[in-house]
């Protein structure tokens, strides 16, 4: 019996053999395994655009001094296993935040590290105490004094401001009496590492504002944001998020989620149920798939995906006729949903900038002519003095 064959006398196949290639960028060498010789460089540079954030009509490959052709394969273009290859980017031609060059280890560059509010002289960012400095009686009442002030500004606001204040942790006064009155929580631009279950006694909170912290997954109680039932606005941009508890979709006033700028992958489906929503800013983050329901949230006004790892959209996108402003630069995107503009007689504003997409491919989709119409329209309605040059589409809709 001949060596490959089986006892039916069918030939087996023998195993087409790969090879692996080093990438240098940024300073740093990206492995690329278990590549057929036959594979073509544009297949090559599509496996380096999620590896590196730069789209392939924006990298250039060269090996031995010479230009890699992308319609040639690796095998013509005389890439053998172990051979190292250059990529060069061009500048805004990337998806996501732009070209991954290094993982750069901790978030905050300030020289001194975030610190409670005991630290502090009390007033919550008046001024910081001396820690080895001894206080007096009367320094303490005054530091009291000023402490009970700002709570009953609290009280007659509904406002509790502790935006940039270094803290790492949230008052205690924050769960007193003030607590369930609150309007608004501004918590923007400290150091906060834990949202605690006390924010469920916040009853009548609308706006609950968390952005630029280093909050993380576990770092917020989620159960306990179901029972704010007022919640208006969410805003947890700047922060270290890499996925979203399925307990937001119990929040159902809430208009507008801020989750810009995190690790995000992916959507918890219960977003789906969300009733009122009508903002929902995603861009800057890791998300590289767009799930077939956001046609559900049918409020939807304004969306951003920008900055992302998208390479298409579901068709159902289709479905949000209020849509206003469809934001998805820096995306890996080579085309829109087809019925996009035929059925989203509302939009107004689409950023395209450092996409795939040209014009050539707009002008092929039906309803574009009305929708660039439309779009022109509102320019022409803006009144202002600014000098606008052209009115022409500029894959970006004029961002104003």
């Amino acid at each position: 019996m001949e060596t490959g064959a089986d006892v039916s006398g069918s030939t087996t196949p023998a195993t087409a053999p790969t090879i692996n290639v080093t990438v240098k960028f940024a300073g740093q060498n990206i492995p690329v395994p278990n590549l057929s010789p036959d594979s073509t460089v544009k297949d090559l540079k599509a496996l380096l655009q999620p590896l590196t954030n730069v789209l392939p009509r924006g990298q250039k490959l060269i090996s031995k001094g010479k230009l890699l052709v992308d319609a040639m394969t690796l095998r013509e273009s005389e890439i053998s296993n172990g051979s190292k290859i250059m990529l060069m980017a061009s500048q805004g031609l990337h998806q996501g935040d732009g070209p991954i060059i290094k993982q750069v280890k901790g978030r905050f560059t300030v020289s001194t590290g975030p610190i409670s509010s005991e630290d502090y002289d009390n007033t919550w960012g008046k001024g910081k105490a001396n820690a080895s400095e001894k206080e007096t009686s009367d320094q303490r009442k005054a530091k009291e004094a000023a402490r009970a002030k700002k709570v009953d500004q609290w009280k007659a606001t509904g406002v509790i401001a502790l935006s940039d204040c270094m803290l790492k942790v949230i008052p205690d006064e924050v769960w007193g009496d003030i607590s369930t009155s609150a309007r608004v929580l501004d918590l923007r631009n400290n150091h906060i590492q834990e949202v605690p279950a006390y924010i469920g006694s916040m009853k009548s909170l609308q706006k609950l504002l968390l952005d630029s912290n280093d909050l993380s997954d576990d770092s917020v109680i989620w159960a306990a944001l179901k029972c704010l039932k007022s919640l208006t606005v969410l805003s947890l941009n700047h922060n270290r998020l890499t996925r979203l508890s399925y307990d937001l979709g119990w929040l159902p006033a809430l208009r507008e989620l801020h989750v810009a700028n995190n690790n995000l992958s992916s959507l918890p489906n219960d977003i789906r149920y969300l009733p009122k929503l009508e903002v929902l800013k995603l861009n800057n983050n890791r998300i590289n798939t767009i799930p077939t329901w956001i046609g559900d949230l049918i409020t939807l006004i304004e969306v951003d995906l920008s900055s992302n790892l998208l390479s298409d959209l579901p068709e159902t996108i289709s479905n949000l006729h209020n849509l206003k402003t469809l934001s998805l630069s820096n995306n890996g995107l080579k085309s829109l949903p087809s019925s996009l503009f035929k059925k989203c007689l509302m939009l107004t504003r689409l950023d395209l900038h450092n996409t795939e997409i040209t014009m050539d491919i707009l002008r092929q989709i039906e309803g574009w002519e009305n929708f660039d119409e439309r779009r022109r329209l509102k320019q022409q309605k803006k009144l202002d003095f600014r000098v606008v040059g052209s009115t022409a589409f500029d894959e970006g809709a004029d961002k104003s």
